[in-house]
């Protein structure tokens, strides 16, 4: 199998109030074409620093990130937008919609910003995928969190990304709505192919994926692999 996702000796460290913090160390995993990644662990362990990496959404300290044959550590900001925009579609535990867009514009942007001169009708019928193309002229504070999430789902899957990157979707779920949202991104994931990594504290969850990666101290637990 084609990895779509290699890093090799991996490290983050940033800046902090007491100085320098070491994040992540010498993490090395090959992420296949097609399959499903569960990042579990602790709070404090990584998980989402590293799905972060994955997603060039934070550039590495060290070591090397390829994405689809594509080098992150060696693009910078805008041509990593660019990649992300084209490849990448990216669920965050709290939704970050924009408020003063409708659901349809929210979908729609980042067709938008691609250049796609269909973007809203194909905004649309990705919202009618989602069970919500009744509710695409709704703002994000007239809708509930499970329909924010099913939106923010909408508007990750719209550009059919190689790459589908998920940080705690269900967080700020409650159980029913979120096993939809998961029923509905590993749908979304079959339909189009696309290599899934989540990052989640729901052993339950991470049963589901291909595979589960553990994290402890901003190491991979050996015994995960």
């Amino acid at each position: 199998m084609t990895a779509v996702l290699s890093l090799k000796d991996a490290t983050l460290s940033l800046d902090g109030n007491a100085g320098r913090v070491d994040i992540l160390h010498g993490i090395t995993l090959d992420v296949e074409k097609g399959r499903s990644l569960a990042l579990v662990g602790p709070s404090g362990s990584g998980k989402s620093s590293l799905l972060m990496l994955m997603g060039g959404l934070e550039q590495a300290s060290g070591g090397s990130i390829q994405a689809l044959g594509q080098d992150l550590t060696a693009l910078n900001e805008d041509a990593l937008a660019r990649f992300r925009r084209k490849s990448m579609g990216v669920v965050f535990q709290s939704f970050h919609l924009i408020p003063t867009m409708t659901a349809l514009e929210n979908v729609a942007t980042p067709l938008e910003l691609a250049g796609d001169k269909d973007a809203f009708a194909k905004a649309e019928a990705e919202l009618d995928t989602v069970g919500l193309g009744h509710r695409k002229n709704h703002y994000p504070s007239q809708m509930s969190g499970g329909e924010q999430q099913r939106v923010a789902v909408a508007r990750a899957i719209v550009v059919r990304p190689a790459i589908l990157l998920a940080d705690e979707p269900t967080g700020n779920l409650d159980e029913t709505n979120g096993t939809a949202v998961m029923d509905l991104l590993f749908e979304m994931q079959a339909r189009d192919g696309a290599t899934l990594i989540m990052v989640t504290h729901s052993n339950a969850l991470a049963a589901r994926c291909d595979s589960v990666i553990r994290l402890r101290d901003g190491r991979i637990d050996e015994g995960s692999l």
